[in-house]
């Protein structure tokens, strides 16, 4: 593929110093600053750091056909999504991040614009904003499926790991195209073939309930195939998007594209309080991955490619959605509390701080979010849950406050033997708790709750909201997504011996 003039000309103007690259050749190596974690972490230093792994560049490109009808259609320049990485990061600074991923999608040949244009601005954008951490990752155009970030670890070999993912296992990325690139056998490759990586990247599926039809009838993402992934690689296929981009559309009034009028874009199957039905539905699919025992975790990103203000539907990133992960700030930190579930997510920062604890009666050592405790059968356990409920505005310039937070627990029973099961009938809301429950201590509000006689294996999860439904409702058409706040954090396990 020749990269266009106005491609190459665009990156040499953010970093000159960098030489263009040329048919046949790759670029100059350029090795970046160096990442990880640097020795063993002290878990008490890991602190909630505000992120997005999903964010798009002028690099998610447009595509015009070539003028023979023939040859592979040309890139666009910011055809798709509008801002350089490095606005990218400075805005996400702005907003309150602490790190964050590029990842741009692709198309014909699309690998060397991420390793020849995409990452040079990356590292502009890490020199301009050292406050933030940024990770080289992409959207992946999914084989089998619709899209998922894949967030490569921080090192010397970030840009080539990606480029060997990207060119090989991108459905989009053959031109012509070709079939067999776009099969859930090939995903299960790409992901067997990304946890034989010396330092392997995380994934996560993006809006998996975008292409579903009505509440539980999937499109594009199905729940056997989100099994299959997990089964093929649990450390590298850990979760999906709780909680969707492209939030801003109910902002614009745009007569013109009714599906951008629906939170995420999900005009056949709503999402319910911002969040998509596999994480939102109680007893649903989430539920029903917990109760198997697997680690599967959502997250909530932007999904930035144009700013709602500037013709778009997106929010910048972190000017409405977050994912908190605890850690301390460091990539390698940072990329294995994403790996490990210590994470919650917020909308429109209805909190900034999430604890939730469990603990046995003997007094041992607790387990927190993303964590697992041991106990003997018929024991108690406490489950303590501390929160941030901020004072002052949010970015949109209303002041929410949590109304309601539900403590929700089900059983771990095991493997299912149906794949395409999407519900756990054991769960249910163990404790609703409201303004007389808990204890406000300025902006820091505390609960507990004490789960008698465990006799086998469970799991405990929190949500939270500032509205009075008891249950996330779709959403409508030109709903105002300021109005209507959840925050999600994920599991804690109870294993029972």
């Amino acid at each position: 593929m020749r990269i266009p003039v106005g491609l190459l000309a665009a990156a040499s103007l953010l970093m000159p110093t960098v030489a263009a690259a040329h048919e046949g050749h790759h670029p100059m190596r350029i090795v970046p600053p160096a990442g990880g974690t640097t020795g063993k972490v002290d878990p008490s230093k890991r602190q909630w750091l505000a992120g997005d792994h999903h964010v798009h560049s002028q690099y998610s490109v447009g595509w015009k056909p070539s003028a023979d009808g023939k040859s592979a259609p040309e890139p666009i320049i910011a055809g798709d999504a509008s801002n350089p990485i490095p606005t990218n990061a400075a805005m996400g600074a702005k907003f309150g991040l602490s790190w964050m991923v590029a990842t741009d999608h692709g198309g014909p040949n699309h690998a060397k614009i991420s390793r020849d244009l995409a990452y040079p601005e990356l590292l502009v954008a890490r020199r301009r904003t050292p406050g933030v951490i940024q990770f080289f990752g992409m959207e992946l155009d999914t084989p089998g499926a619709e899209h998922s970030s894949v967030i490569v670890p921080n090192n010397p070999a970030e840009r080539d790991v990606l480029f060997g993912i990207e060119s090989q296992y991108n459905r989009r990325e053959p031109w012509p195209a070709d079939p067999s690139r776009d099969t859930e056998a090939r995903m299960v490759d790409a992901l067997t073939y990304m946890s034989k990586i010396p330092s392997p990247p995380v994934v996560i599926a993006n809006h998996p309930s975008r292409t579903a039809t009505a509440l539980g009838q999937y499109g594009l993402v199905s729940p056997g195939e989100l099994r299959n992934w997990n089964d093929a690689a649990p450390n590298v296929a850990v979760g999906m998007e709780g909680a969707p981009g492209h939030q801003a559309g109910g902002l614009t009034a745009d007569a013109g594209d009714p599906e951008a009028a629906f939170r995420g874009a999900y005009r056949r199957a709503p999402t319910m309080g911002g969040h998509d039905q596999m994480t939102a539905r109680l007893g649903g699919f989430w539920d029903s991955m917990l109760g198997e025992g697997r680690h599967w975790w959502v997250t909530s990103t932007s999904d930035s490619h144009r700013h709602y203000t500037d013709g778009g539907h997106d929010f910048w990133p972190g000017e409405y959605s977050k994912t908190y992960v605890k850690a301390v700030r460091q990539p390698g930190d940072i990329l294995d509390g994403l790996r490990n579930g210590r994470v919650f997510t917020t909308l429109g920062d209805l909190i900034s701080e999430l604890d939730v604890s469990v603990t046995p009666a003997d007094g041992r050592q607790g387990a927190e979010i993303g964590g697992t405790l041991r106990v003997a059968r018929g024991s108690d356990v406490t489950v303590v849950i501390r929160l941030r409920d901020p004072a002052g505005t949010n970015f949109g310039g209303q002041a929410p406050e949590v109304t309601r937070v539900d403590l929700i627990a089900g059983d771990v029973t095991g493997p299912v033997s149906d794949r395409t099961t999407d519900h756990n009938p054991s769960t249910k809301v163990a404790r609703r708790f409201t303004q007389k429950d808990w204890v406000r201590d300025g902006e820091r509000l505390s609960m507990v709750h004490t789960i008698r006689n465990v006799t086998g294996p469970i799991y405990v999860r929190v949500r939270g909201t500032n509205g009075t439904e008891l249950e996330p409702l779709a959403d409508t058409a030109g709903e105002n997504p300021w109005s209507d706040l959840w925050f999600y954090a994920n599991p804690i396990f109870v294993e029972v011996r």
